[in-house]
């Protein structure tokens, strides 16, 4: 039944859920309370209490950004459904919509163990994008029948690469926290990286 599924369909589903992961941690974000009798000073002082909030806000923005564009980058190159993918497919999208809720987490409880759960969610989902790549390769789900096995490897690098630097933050976390949730910015550069090394090959 689920070989039935055409790929727009599959990722229009896979946008509503990334546009909705995005939105809920945006009002995710807890305002301080501004009652009118409060100095510019103290205005300012409240505002900057929002610092943290925004740079979790920020840094998730990004991580989802990239999954959503890894996501379409994959897509693309896929030519049909196939059942075991689309399975996939639906268990990645669950650990997207986690990420909403990893955030919301870490937004009132900087601990530990809350930073492991987030860092848990995203590894999961980093994982499972890797996974559809390899499946769509091992079973000739790719519409470019000319792509080297090289490219293909490269490609599956690419997706593992991130999955490492999440699951390492768990480690580092016990030891540093800051440093373990700021490492996630390498992501960036790596993909980069790898994106001009496949088109190069």
């Amino acid at each position: 039944m689920l070989n039935n599924v055409k790929l727009d369909h599959v990722t229009s589903f896979g946008d509503a859920v990334f546009a909705f992961s995005i939105t809920f941690i945006a009002i995710s974000i807890q305002i301080p309370p501004l009652p009118d009798n409060l100095s510019e000073l103290e205005v300012v002082s409240r505002m900057l209490q929002l610092i943290p909030q925004f740079e979790m806000y920020f840094t998730s923005f990004v991580v989802i950004g990239i999954f959503w564009i890894k996501y379409h980058l994959i897509f693309n190159k896929i030519k049909d459904s196939q059942s075991i993918m689309l399975w996939l497919n639906l268990i990645l999208l669950f650990f997207v919509t986690l990420i909403s809720f990893g955030t919301s987490l870490r937004f009132e409880n900087q601990y530990t163990s809350t930073f492991v759960l987030y860092a848990l969610i995203l590894t999961a989902t980093s994982s499972l994008l890797s996974l559809i790549w390899i499946h769509a390769t091992r079973y000739n789900l790719l519409k470019d029948d000319n792509m080297t096995n090289r490219q293909k490897k490269l490609y599956i690098i690419q997706g593992i690469i991130p999955t490492l630097i999440f699951a390492s933050s768990i480690g580092i976390a016990f030891i540093n926290l800051q440093l373990a949730q700021y490492m996630w910015i390498l992501i960036i550069p790596s993909q980069i990286f790898f994106k001009r090394k496949t088109h190069l090959n």
